[in-house]
């Protein structure tokens, strides 16, 4: 915005202090002099008989009086001038380091030293601001490149597959149209999986009261061929467990759990395990599966966009497109849950999502 320039917080400041303190000097000059008027007659006698009148008093008091204000005129503004001066350090530095982050250095911290006060609580908070917004900054920029790797590959075998088919009419087009149908298919799906994903991340849902254990049984009940196919025991147990939310993003969030759970299981008798339980400040979704063992180390890095197990989901895989724990993670965080993923001893993974419960999630202002 361009405004018009206009003095400045330390001038104000200044003129202030000056200005305070030569109203203070005239009050007790004033009190002074209302003493002297009041105690001094004005006639030849007085104290010991030798007190001066008031006409010559006040030719006395008048110069002292005025030589005083102006002292404390002077005094005033230069005093005020090096105390404002001192008072605003702190604002300065948090100016700069704004005006830095403005300007795309996120880098930058004020650390500022001392007791703790308004300036230096401001610093805490401007500092804390920098460094959530450098790592969301990070963050995206590392999405955009993995989604952009992501979907830079089914698109160049796509259009190997089309020169292919364009350089070599006899080749056999059924075989071609297949694998083209399934690079599309991937390529699709890794679509609408960054869509939910960027929708979860806004935080504006459409909240309504959700029954998390008719959502188990929904997303299991969908996943049960395959989970069958692939020789795998899915339970799902529990009581009602009500939150406030949106019903179709907590379906895809319980989906992307049963599924991730089959597919990173043991190849034949594993066993999945959904619970659902209803605490008095929560809801509590828990989705424990069988499996290999997960490194600890490799923990924090699941609910990263395009993690699958130790390596990196690829085109031609068949595990989905790496976004499953990820979407997740966002979809509890738009409904101000929490997400546990904890490694079994024995292999596979537990994971644990509380959800506010119904008379939680209903108090805080719903976006629509």
């Amino acid at each position: 915005m361009n405004r018009r320039p206009g003095p400045s917080a330390r001038l104000k400041l200044t003129i202030s202090y000056a200005g305070f303190l030569l109203l203070a000097g005239g009050l007790l000059l004033a009190v002074v002099w209302v003493f002297l008027l009041r105690y001094v007659p004005d006639s030849p006698r007085g104290l010991l008989g030798v007190a001066p009148n008031r006409h010559l008093l006040v030719r006395v008091f008048t110069p002292v009086a005025a030589t005083a204000l102006a002292f404390l005129l002077v005094f005033g503004l230069l005093g005020g001038w090096m105390l404002a001066g001192r008072m605003l350090a702190p604002l300065r530095r948090i100016t700069e380091a704004a005006r830095m982050a403005s300007n795309g250095s996120l880098s930058h911290r004020i650390r500022m030293e001392g007791p703790k006060d308004e300036f230096r609580e401001l610093s805490d908070v401007f500092d804390t601001m920098l460094e959530q917004l450098e790592s969301h900054v990070t963050e995206q920029q590392r999405f955009a490149a993995n989604a952009s790797h992501e979907l830079r590959t089914p698109l160049a075998i796509s259009q190997t597959l089309l020169d292919v088919a364009r350089n070599d009419p006899t080749r056999d087009q059924g075989e071609l149209i297949e694998r083209l149908h399934t690079v599309n298919t991937r390529a699709i799906d890794l679509t609408e999986a960054l869509l939910l994903l960027s929708r979860g991340d806004r935080r504006s849902v459409t909240r309504e009261p959700v029954d998390l254990s008719l959502i188990a049984e929904e997303a299991t009940e969908t996943l049960l061929p395959l989970a069958e196919q692939r020789q795998i025991t899915l339970d799902v147990t529990g009581e009602q467990a009500q939150t406030v939310g949106s019903a179709a993003l907590i379906l895809r969030m319980v989906t992307n759990l049963v599924q991730n759970a089959i597919v990173h299981n043991l190849p034949a008798g594993g066993t999945i395990t959904v619970h659902t339980q209803s605490l008095h400040d929560a809801s509590v979704l828990r989705v424990e599966n069988t499996g290999h063992r997960v490194p600890p180390e490799l923990v924090p890095t699941l609910t990263e966009p395009f993690q699958r197990g130790t390596q990196r989901v690829r085109a031609g895989e068949h595990a989905g497109v790496g976004l499953g724990l990820a979407i997740v993670h966002s979809i509890v965080r738009a409904h101000d849950g929490t997400l546990d993923l904890t490694p079994r001893p024995t292999g596979g993974l537990l994971v644990t999502i509380r959800l506010p419960g119904t008379s939680q999630a209903s108090s805080p202002s719903e976006a629509h």
